[in-house]
């Protein structure tokens, strides 16, 4: 549960910002220009991993793996829909990729999206703590 401060306090909080960091929380990113939070794409990342459920899917496309709803959720013990609505939400995130095979749709990580992600973490961590 988030408390949010009011008052004096909150005044405080910004006034007090490290001298290592931008004023406004600007983020000077690897490649240049500066963020002043992180972008939608992140977002979505984080909230996709957040789930344990979603962290125990992942685990089963290592080394490239394809698999379908129905693998997925044998693999899981999930039922069909919950491991559906688990894949769209990694979908959302950016962590899987997705392509039709006939009637199937198979998903695979997308490393590429991921190493995205994450280095725009990395750099936003880097500059605020």
């Amino acid at each position: 549960m988030t408390q949010q401060m009011t008052g004096p306090e909150a005044g405080d909080l910004e006034a007090s910002s490290p001298a290592c960091c931008p004023a406004e929380g600007a983020v000077q990113r690897q490649d240049g220009p500066e963020v002043a939070e992180l972008s939608p794409a992140v977002h979505a990342f984080l909230k996709a991993m957040a789930s344990p459920a979603r962290q125990r899917v992942m685990l089963l496309f290592a080394h490239g793996a394809e698999l379908n709803v129905g693998q997925v959720a044998e693999a899981t013990g999930l039922a069909q829909p919950r491991a559906s609505e688990q894949l769209a939400e990694l979908r959302r995130g950016g962590i899987l990729t997705s392509r039709k095979d006939g009637k199937t749709v198979l998903y695979r990580a997308d490393k590429q999206a991921t190493t995205a992600a994450l280095a725009e973490l990395q750099a936003y961590l880097q500059h605020c703590c």
